[in-house]
């Protein structure tokens, strides 16, 4: 039987922030060069932010604002590369099933849990150290290192109904996003906006889910040690009195 690739009912819209120029972004981002593949199958377009030094919460909030409400958004980091060719009808598939939809998360959320793949942490010395993966709780897949060679972590079965999403990638429909008035928050730069906004999204009664799409991400989440994600953990964890 022949795969019937679902009906596009409204632009599909890839919303990405880099501090490469736009030709930069062209000619080196692993995004733009996937994008050309991922595009010869399912249409898209492309709102860039380049130059960018805002945090990513802006530059997605004003794609949301901008975007008409039959859009589907997918928000990507600029060093992910898409392997699957067929993300596009993946998305719109996905985005029937769920509002939000991301390609790794977690089915639960627990108390002072500052990742969406490790159990709680804790600080010592003013140090903080973070918890154990969270299994059996983990569901998608993401591929680290470079693109055909990259070893794949996989978390745990796909599709799967979660409470929070790993920013990597995150697609979402503008009209749910419109009516529920659901945004990022751009105080979080580039760390913890993912888990703050899946927070937002099911407090508005969003449905939130994973689903099987092949990417590769070039970081391996070494700004987990950072002293940037310290700070923005005690942050989410004081916003959510979790501290």
């Amino acid at each position: 039987m022949a795969y019937a690739l679902p009906i596009v009912t409204g632009p599909l819209i890839v919303v990405a922030a880099t501090r490469m120029s736009q030709s930069q972004f062209e000619e080196n981002s692993p995004l733009a060069r996937s994008l050309k593949r991922v595009g010869q199958l399912t249409p898209l377009s492309l709102r860039l932010y380049s130059d960018n030094r805002l945090a990513l919460g802006a530059c997605y909030n004003e794609a949301i604002d901008e975007a008409p409400r039959s859009a589907r958004l997918i928000f990507v980091h600029d060093d992910v590369f898409i392997d699957d060719w067929m993300a596009g009808a993946r998305v719109i598939e996905a985005l029937q099933q769920f509002d939000v939809v991301g390609v790794a998360g977690n089915m639960r959320r627990q108390h002072g849990q500052e990742t969406w793949y490790l159990k709680p942490g804790r600080e010592v010395d003013g140090v903080r150290h973070v918890g154990d993966f969270d299994h059996p709780h983990l569901s998608g897949a993401v591929a680290h290192g470079a693109p055909g060679t990259g070893a794949i972590s996989t978390y745990g079965p796909a599709p799967a109904r979660v409470r929070m999403i790993d920013g990597v990638l995150i697609a979402a429909r503008a009209d749910r996003l419109h009516e529920s008035g659901v945004r990022f928050d751009p105080s979080f730069g580039f760390h913890l906006y993912d888990l703050d906004f899946c927070r937002s999204a099911e407090r508005a009664g969003l449905s939130l889910g994973t689903w099987p799409i092949a990417v590769t991400h070039f970081s391996r989440g070494e700004s987990v040690q950072s002293q940037e994600w310290a700070a923005a953990c005690n942050r989410y964890l004081a916003k959510y009195g979790e501290g």
